[in-house]
């Protein structure tokens, strides 16, 4: 028996453990016009404070809405709460929709993008300011890219299994190994994402403009693809830092991921520094260092904890070590009204249960470029047949369809637990479903989405028609989980909140910088 039969095998005989994944999701989309405009109008007062609300904030823009799901151990718990959220919004939106795809709808100019604003407190102007940061850093539009965050944490019941009885530090401590052992692996073969899900095989013409590109596009009207893309989003076009590039932050251990994330927001950035701090009274950015603050590292996936009051997400983590883990990799789904769908849900859990069960080996810097290839590989040519990929520096070059296949044998097994536990068939039905994508490219997402473009002759007609059937779709959903009542009680709560914290404020913003700023000069 296989060190991974065997794990399975322990962690299975609780079934409650396959039926208590903690999932949460971040959906991102755009606010748009009738023609497809970006919406420029400020984030709408009925939605509440955006500072504040904990289901329907901003991201980068006051056009760039986000819905925060809370933590729920069920799928239909979740579809539900997303749908709700979906509802509520659409019914405060007017003639504004929502844009279903992850390439954002048209966007007349950068001056057409407002940044998110939080109101008038010391830490609501400090987001916005990050924000400014990131605009002067990469540009807006880069920034308006939409994505979909899966958070999943394994239950207690999990590590039960797989450790038996421990005290509460070794407990911690092995939670977070097994954790940054799942990331590794998620970094060896989390390809398969973007490759059954990517939805951004193409882009507005518009997008690139000015940008130097060596990628071969072919056009449909004012449209730019690749024919074997699947997430243009996930390539340096869309939402990757080059300026990080050179980062070396290790997932081997929690102390080694710390050490390199602490080392990245000190290390000074000339290319920054030319972009000016403070620059005749008005602030550009937070500071010059090659991260403003944590958040700004771009990753596929992070090790996250829930942070305390005025605690950073690092701060956190090395307090209560790893909680959960973020997976950033995902498009939003075109063919699903809420950006996700209950089969892609089905399938992370698969994964990511392998990934943690599976052997993880260390990573040096060597791997690193080598699944950094990987993923490039099939970001930019992931349908492309007989794609080869190497997993590791020194290990073996298979195709695409062989490794995935590699993998679906164990993803299989773990199904028919999954299966046993919840009751019917419905982990192995996906599973199924995407063994016939592995040898068909043109079922995934990216195949699909593409085919759509070139009948409806672009990617933003397909956006319009997609946006306006959801429009309805979301107007006439009754909710499920929520009430309308509950929904404004969040807004209200959310004024209240963000009024407090400003009328607290005692320090200018110059005196609270300096202050959350002061371990730059410890």
């Amino acid at each position: 028996m296989t060190e991974f039969a065997a794990r399975l095998e322990r962690v299975a005989q609780n079934q409650e453990v396959f039926k208590s994944f903690g999932r949460g999701v971040e959906r991102e989309t755009l606010r748009y016009h009738q023609d497809g405009h970006l919406a420029t109008t400020p984030h709408p007062v009925e939605l509440g404070s955006a500072y504040a609300n904990n289901w329907i904030t901003t991201d980068f823009s006051e056009s760039l809405l986000e819905f925060i799901t809370p933590v729920s151990s069920t799928i239909s718990t979740l579809t539900a709460q997303l749908e709700d959220i979906h509802h509520f919004t659409q019914t405060k939106l007017g003639d504004e929709k929502m844009w279903p795809l992850s390439m954002p709808c048209y966007v007349g100019s950068e001056d057409d993008i407002n940044l998110a604003q939080y109101g008038s407190s010391n830490s609501g102007k400090m987001k916005t300011l990050y924000r400014e940061g990131l605009k002067h850093r990469y540009g807006s539009l880069m920034q308006i890219i939409s994505g979909v965050h899966f958070n999943f944490s394994f239950p207690e019941s999990f590590w039960d299994q797989l450790f038996g009885e421990q005290s509460e530090e070794d407990r911690q401590d092995s939670k977070s190994e097994a954790y940054f052992g799942l990331i590794r692996n998620y970094y060896r073969f989390g390809w398969l994402i973007p490759y059954f899900f990517g939805a951004s095989p193409a882009l507005c013409g518009s997008f690139i403009q000015g940008r130097e590109t060596n990628l071969p596009f072919e056009s449909i009207g004012g449209t730019l693809y690749l024919p074997h893309a699947t997430s243009l989003r996930l390539s340096d076009l869309g939402y990757t830092n080059s300026a990080q590039s050179a980062l070396k932050i290790g997932f081997n251990s929690l102390d080694e991921y710390l050490e390199g994330l602490n080392k990245a927001i000190r290390t000074p950035s000339p290319e920054f520094a030319e972009i000016g701090v403070k620059v005749e009274g008005e602030y550009r950015q937070l500071n010059s260092n090659v991260l403003q603050i944590e958040n700004e590292l771009y990753a596929p996936i992070r090790p996250k904890r829930v942070a305390k009051s005025g605690e950073k997400p690092s701060e956190a983590l090395a307090r209560g070590g790893v909680e959960y883990i973020e997976v950033r990799s995902l498009d939003v789904n075109p063919y699903s009204a809420i950006g996700i769908n209950e089969d892609q849900v089905r399938f992370l859990d698969l994964f990511l249960t392998w990934a943690a069960l599976t052997e993880s080996e260390p990573m040096d810097h060597c791997e690193q470029a080598c699944w950094r290839e990987n993923w490039n590989k099939v970001i930019v040519e992931g349908r492309k047949h007989g794609l080869e990929l190497q997993i590791g520096c020194k290990g073996e070059i298979l195709t695409l369809q062989n490794w995935a296949k590699r993998v679906f044998v164990e993803l299989t097994q773990i199904a028919e637990k999954m299966d046993a536990a919840n009751g019917g068939n419905e982990y192995q039905a996906v599973c199924y479903k995407l063994l016939s994508w592995i040898d068909n490219p043109e079922q995934t997402i990216s195949g699909q989405l593409l085919e759509d473009t070139k009948r409806f002759g672009g990617l933003g007609k397909v956006g319009c028609e997609f946006g306006k059937e959801y429009r309805q779709q979301h107007l006439g959903h009754q909710y499920r989980l929520y009430s309308e009542s509950e929904m404004e009680q969040e807004v209200e709560r959310s004024r209240i909140a963000q009024a407090e914290v400003e009328a607290a404020d005692k320090q200018s913003f110059d005196e609270f910088l300096e202050e959350y700023f002061a371990y730059l000069k410890a």
